[in-house]
């Protein structure tokens, strides 16, 4: 005679159908949360099934056929549970109790559901899910909590190999600190190098897998410094090998080293969910959360006047206006802009001030009138809010975007190159405080901008674009100071090389993350206005559902890699060019930031990141970017009756080579295609030809640029020069710019480099 299991997990939360996990058991992956869904949704089947007079066979078998299938998928999945009990020592025990939790709740279940053979299912003689539905519950309740703790006890197991990772890293970076001789170094740094690969392959599964978006964010900006720390980790040890009394190079190499070390406790705190010592994450409150939160409160007075008090709602104030002093404080914001979110600060108490007394009188006194006037008062003080909140993005947008666009031409990192290689130290010097003083203004756009990011990913985004500069700038002056002091040194070329390398692209990813915050503002997503386009179900193309989603395997991934790194380059520099447009509401600037934005999300794509996560969401995405390419070519038309004769078959003749390359990709991508093999071929060729519009788009938009300032040309009038621009560098027009290495520091390139280490040098 089958019996109810009781619950003995401590179910907290519950269901409608009366089901609920563990308290203690937090599911922290989409991996655990996903997997559970369909046994979930089996068993809420059994429970929510509806009681009836009469029941049919064919009702009585299928009650069966769900409770034989749950029964036969939690045996199968307890077997694996006990194999990995069984690779996993420290685990068993926890591991083993979960399991037979587990098999006998699912045998219970199988004995509750056994229906269909029987005339009476409510026979006294058989307790069935008819006659003891509270028994299925608590058979579920069981099967739910102990299935979920086998899931978390072996997502733990996942946890252990990334901290085995990362010891096996910190054990092998600690001999390379140690090592005198270059070919002591180049053997370890190739087991370096083979031990990144793989924790970097690690944590890029965790960081996908992660539910939690505020972490999922903390641990791309480890990996990001990660990366690019590994390149310069070695080409700081080889400066220092190379020069072992010099002083600069020992800064040098100890800096990376130490961010590193910092990078590597960051991805172990996150996985593990801890902090040392016990310490709680107290992240700084920015302006747009704390005016979200404060007009939170005061839209609640409509429902409720008395769950806070007065004293609440203006400490909270208080904290926002002094935050909005990082900008009235800063020396780069505009006098205009300072006494905008100077008027509309004091605006705000005063409007609190009325708010607090109609308020206090309506406590006293709940009349039509007041009623209403409160409402007035409501309206009046959010309204001040929201003009606050846009004065203060606007101050921060502005003064990142002139930033960005004045120090486009990495002027200063050019002429430390020049003057390290002449070993000119006193212009060493001159430059390294120019640096210094494009640092200071960097890091404070990254500080006015966090304030006005909008979501917390993004927040964390702006504070490791801070951090970096912060790190950078330092590493970039000792470099050179190396250089200088040892100019025919071709390894200390190649040093300096790799840390202005990581300093352009810094400035490239600020330039996207402007656009972001700028799309969260503008009430867009807060990922690529690309994700917009992607298929949804009962939407665009009525065939996408037949076809299989597709995922590439991480060897793919790899053979794509590079043309993906091409492409993020690219988006860089379509990026950089339509910033240089006065007027961003364009329809070629529209569609030149919109075919970039696409060309980005199948960049991230080629890294197994992002929300294009399979082959079918590539291939309409190529088609969403193939139609863009063919508005862009209707607004080049238009643009050419504008311009001058001369200049106009030069751009139409450009614009015919885009139709043509749009038209070949939107074929590519629509063809069908079976099989892996031809999927990637697929793939491969999508991306080929996005790059290869892409790349004709970085000639266009320039061009189109110069006839429309050709065609302005003495009807502009130029804005005064910000503070930062006064003390503009300059340098002779015969300096050498050294071309943009396409290499970037991804897994690919890393693994590339392990295989293919070259380190001694003639000199």
């Amino acid at each position: 005679m089958a019996t109810s299991p009781c619950s003995s997990s401590g179910v907290s939360s519950s269901s409608s159908s009366g089901l609920g996990a563990d308290a203690g058991l937090e599911i922290r992956t989409r991996s655990v949360e996903q997997t559970l869904v369909p046994l979930v949704s089996q068993i809420t089947t059994l429970i929510n099934h509806k009681d009836k007079p009469k029941r049919s066979d064919k009702t009585l078998q299928a009650i069966q056929r769900v409770g034989q299938a749950v029964n036969l998928a939690v045996g199968r999945f307890v077997t694996v549970g006990e194999a990995i009990a069984n690779e996993n020592h420290e685990l068993k025990e926890e591991m083993n109790v979960a399991c037979i939790e587990a098999r006998r709740a699912g045998e219970t279940i199988a004995q509750l559901t056994d229906v269909a053979s029987l005339d009476h299912p409510e026979s006294d003689s058989h307790i069935t899910i008819f006659t003891d539905k509270t028994g299925v519950v608590k058979a579920a309740r069981l099967l739910l909590s102990s299935v979920t703790k086998v899931l978390v006890l072996a997502d733990r197991i996942v946890i252990k190999q990334i901290i085995t990772s990362r010891n096996k890293v910190l054990a092998t970076m600690e001999q390379l600190e140690k090592v005198s001789s270059f070919q002591e170094f180049v053997q370890i740094f190739s087991q370096f190098g083979n031990e990144m690969v793989e924790f970097a392959h690690l944590t890029g599964d965790r960081q996908n897998d992660l539910k939690d978006e505020k972490k999922k964010a903390r641990m791309a900006a480890s990996r990001a410094v990660l990366e690019k720390c590994t390149m310069m980790l070695l080409t700081a040890s080889k400066t220092c090998l190379r020069h072992p009394d010099c002083e600069s190079a020992r800064i040098n190499k100890d800096g990376v080293f130490h961010r590193m070390r910092l990078a590597l406790e960051q991805v172990i705190e996150i996985v593990t969910d801890s902090r040392p010592n016990g310490e709680n994450e107290m992240a700084p409150i920015s302006i747009y959360s704390g005016i979200k939160e404060f007009k939170n409160k005061v839209e609640g007075l409509r429902e409720n006047l008395y769950f806070l008090s007065k004293e609440n709602l203006s400490t909270m104030l208080e904290v926002i206006l002094e935050h909005t002093e990082d900008f009235t404080d800063s020396a780069y914001t505009s006098h205009e802009h300072r006494e905008h979110i100077l008027e509309l600060s004091k605006q705000a108490k005063m409007e609190l001030e009325q708010l607090v007394s109609v308020w206090m009188q309506a406590q006293n006194q709940k009349t039509k009138d007041l009623m209403e006037d409160l409402e007035v008062a409501i309206l009046k003080t959010c309204q001040c809010m929201n003009e606050l909140k846009r004065e203060v993005h606007s101050a921060a947008t502005t003064l990142a975007a002139d930033l960005l666009k004045y120090h486009t031409d990495h002027m200063i990192l050019k002429a430390l190159k020049i003057t390290g290689v002449e070993g000119n130290l006193e212009a060493v010097a001159e430059y390294t405080c120019k640096l210094s003083e494009q640092k200071e203004q960097l890091v404070e756009m990254c500080r006015l901008l966090r304030h006005v990011s909008g979501t917390e990913p993004l927040e964390i985004t702006c504070i490791h674009a801070e951090d970096t500069f912060q790190v950078t700038g330092p590493q970039i002056i000792s470099a050179a100071e190396t250089l200088a002091l040892h100019p025919s040194s071709k390894i200390a070329k190649e040093n300096l090389e790799v840390f202005c390398e990581a300093w352009e692209s810094q400035l490239n990813d600020m330039s996207m993350l402007l656009r972001e915050i700028n799309d969260v503002f503008e009430g867009r997503r807060g990922e690529k206005r690309v994700y917009l386009s992607l298929p949804r179900p009962g939407k665009h193309n009525a065939n996408l559902k037949a076809l299989k989603p597709v995922k590439l395997d991480t060897e793919e991934q790899a053979k794509i890699a590079k043309l993906g790194l091409e492409l993020h380059l690219l988006t860089s520099e379509v990026d950089s060019e339509t910033q240089k447009w006065e007027d961003q509401e364009n329809e070629i600037v529209q569609h030149g930031q919109g075919m970039s934005s696409m060309a980005y999300s199948m960049y991230l794509f080629s890294r197994g990141e992002g929300l294009l996560k399979t082959t079918q969401d590539l291939f309409h995405q190529a088609e969403i970017f193939a139609t863009e390419g063919t508005k862009l070519t209707s607004a080049l038309h238009a643009f050419s009756d504008q311009v001058h004769d001369d200049d106009k078959p030069l751009l139409l003749l450009e614009a015919e080579k885009l139709i043509c390359m749009c038209k070949q990709l939107q074929i590519t991508a629509k063809a069908s295609v079976q099989g892996k093999s031809s999927t990637f071929t697929k793939v491969d060729a999508c991306i080929l030809k996005t790059r290869n519009v892409m790349t004709l788009l970085c000639q266009l938009l320039p061009l189109c640029y110069k006839l429309l300032r050709k065609n302005k040309a003495g009807n502009s009038c130029l804005k005064p020069a910000p503070p930062w621009r006064e003390d503009r560098i300059r340098t002779g027009t015969n300096a050498h710019t050294p071309e943009r290495r396409a290499e970037t520091f991804g897994i690919k390139s890393l693994e590339n480099h392990v295989t293919n280490m070259t380190f001694l040098e003639s000199k």
